[in-house]
């Protein structure tokens, strides 16, 4: 047997490349092939389409394509398969699977998981008091003004296990939890027990590295210049082992890169607390060990387990306000005063403000004072309006602005409608659920087998806590005028309503005086458009990492808000070009 794992991931995200797939099977040996489809905006996405194009639909439809290109190989290789492809409707997609195997003549084993969907039980849990509060708001769903349209747990990896354990080739899996679909095969492998944490905790870190596809390989990544190429840039493989450890690597002849930089990133991706929580275990991400140890070969070693938490996450959307919206250019001179001007005629001839529920204006600055090009004399003045009647933002909002095009401010040039169209926004409500009211169905073989969560078998608690760790000697000498980017790496994501910014620093000396340095007051002064928010500090000195995660500033998720990057991916980058006053030996390690 061998002593390894090996899980390719060959998607991070409903829209990612195609051929991944493809290539992550024939560009070398795997002994499973993943995909993460599911971001919290892709349950929306997945119900649009639902809602406008058939019930029978709801999964994601490029996994199908994918499975086209490598579905031979993979049943020739003994390759499993496990996705979260199956989103809303894992039984449908199971049933397209079982279409191509027909048509190609193949014979496969087929399990699906479902069991997540709450919708028909909502009202029932809400009257056993399930109170669904909201985790960013902290209010009870009966508060919601808005219609719910999904509502999933998040699931974890057991019924994985057991539909590998029974023989299945292909597992579909509805909302599971991004990391899942690498615990899940690896705990097949090593028939790893439910208290097995620390091994799991592992599993857990490498699903967590590995779900967002080339992100861990080189893309996202701060240190742009360390990257050899941004061309065919590779998908990763955790090599496991059964004692959790294990090594991130890709495919010879990929671009990218795989170094403890980019693995520190990603692991720094779309987190708070460095307690990583999961359905079948918390991770402490502040225990574990990131040793570069070969070219594109990442060793990460250590990560501490616990018991799982008493609750499942739940993902519920909900319908929000009907919204539409405009982006107009202003140029040259007076741009204050323009916009200033284009607002009140607007407003008047839609007939006032008064009239939407939600008005959000920003005037963004980007136009230089002495401008080289005409594109470099633009501010971009962006509108949006909210209403519960769809009218008010439907074809004849957009009719009021469009007809003032030769009556208004000179130099003005629109984008055209980008915010909406007037349609409805999906405002996201993450949520709890009692773990004990949590139930995974496998669906294997025409039998239906039940699966209970590890919080319903009784087992003994288990906790961790790490202990403090001692910095380096906080660096003294001459200063300098920097960028915060030419010292530190970033990475930063959306958490629902909230974003993170991980921040990671390259030597110890440097650690200390981050550390030292970015507080969350220093952190609001170099950016501050989020000083209005809360914002915690979390240490993971092992990863010579601080993270900060920033409360509230996507309001309720990447649909609802207007914000030109909704999911936060940029920020990073914007703390990266502040500049700071930072010793100078810290430099040496640039």
């Amino acid at each position: 047997m061998n002593s390894t794992i090996r899980i390719g991931n060959c998607s991070g995200f409903y829209g990612d490349r195609l051929a991944a797939a493809k290539e992550m099977v024939e560009g070398g040996p795997i002994d499973v092939l993943t995909g993460d489809y599911l971001a919290e905006l892709t349950m929306k996405i997945l119900y649009d389409q639902r809602e406008q194009r058939g019930s029978h639909l709801g999964y994601v439809g490029t996994f199908l394509k994918q499975l086209e290109d490598v579905i031979e190989t993979c049943l020739d290789g003994n390759i499993k398969i496990v996705t979260n492809a199956g989103g809303l409707n894992p039984a449908g997609m199971a049933i397209e699977v079982e279409k191509l195997l027909s048509q190609r003549g193949l014979k496969a084993k087929v399990a699906y998981i479902d069991g997540d969907d709450l919708m028909p039980d909502i009202a029932s849990l809400q009257s056993q008091g399930e109170a669904f509060i909201n985790i960013d708001r902290q209010i009870p769903l009966a508060d919601c003004e808005h219609e719910v349209v999904t509502a999933n747990t998040y699931f974890g990896a057991w019924a994985i296990k057991e539909a590998l354990d029974l023989g299945a080739d292909i597992v579909i899996c509805p909302r599971v939890t991004d990391a899942a679909v690498v615990i899940g095969p690896a705990a097949w492998k090593f028939n790893w027990q439910r208290d097995d944490y620390d091994a799991l905790a592992g599993a857990l870190t490498a699903g967590h590295i590995i779900e967002c596809g080339a992100q861990c390989c080189g893309g996202n990544y701060s240190f742009i210049d360390e990257v050899p190429s941004f061309i065919n840039v590779g998908y990763p493989i955790a090599e496991i082992a059964a004692d959790g450890s294990f090594e991130i690597t890709k495919h010879e002849g990929t671009g990218g890169l795989i170094s403890a930089g980019t693995v520190t990133a990603q692991l720094l991706y779309e987190i708070s607390t460095p307690a990583y929580y999961n359905p079948d275990v918390i991770a402490h991400f502040d225990t574990l060990k990131i040793e570069d140890v070969g070219e594109n070969r990442v060793h990460v070693s250590g990560c501490r387990g616990s018991s799982p938490p008493p609750t499942h996450k739940v993902c519920i959307n909900t319908k929000g306000l009907y919204r539409n919206g405009v982006e107009i250019l202003l140029t040259g001179l007076d741009i204050e005063r323009k916009a200033e001007l284009y607002l009140e005629q607007i407003f008047h001839n839609l007939g006032g403000k008064a009239q939407f529920a939600e008005v959000d204006i920003q005037l963004i600055r980007s136009d230089k004072a002495e401008a080289n090009s005409n594109e470099e004399a633009h501010a971009a003045l962006r509108i949006t309006c909210s209403s519960e009647d769809p009218k008010k933002v439907g074809r004849l909002f957009q009719a009021k602005i469009t007809e003032l095009a030769l009556a208004t401010i000179p130099g003005n040039t629109g984008r055209g409608n980008s915010m909406g169209g007037g349609s409805p926004t999906i405002v996201y409500w993450p949520a709890m659920i009692d773990s004990q009211k949590v139930t995974e169905r496998l669906h294997f073989e025409g039998k239906t087998i039940e699966v209970l969560p590890t919080q319903r078998l009784g087992l003994p608690e288990q906790s961790y806590q790490q202990h403090p760790q001692q910095l380096a000697p906080l660096p003294s000498g001459p200063t300098t005028s920097v960028p915060f980017g030419r010292l530190f790496g970033t990475r930063s994501g959306d958490k629902g309503g909230c974003a993170n910014c991980g921040v990671w620093a390259k030597s110890d000396a440097a650690y200390a005086f981050l550390h030292h340095y970015l507080t969350v007051d220093q952190f609001k002064q170099l950016c501050p458009d989020v000083a209005e928010y809360d914002i915690e500090r979390y240490e993971l000195p092992n990863m010579r990492a601080l993270n900060f995660y920033i409360r509230g500033i996507l309001k309720d998720g990447v649909s609802s808000n207007n914000r030109i990057d909704g999911q936060a991916k940029s920020f990073g980058e914007y703390l990266r070009m502040k500049t700071i006053v930072a010793p100078e030996e810290l430099l040496s390690s640039i």
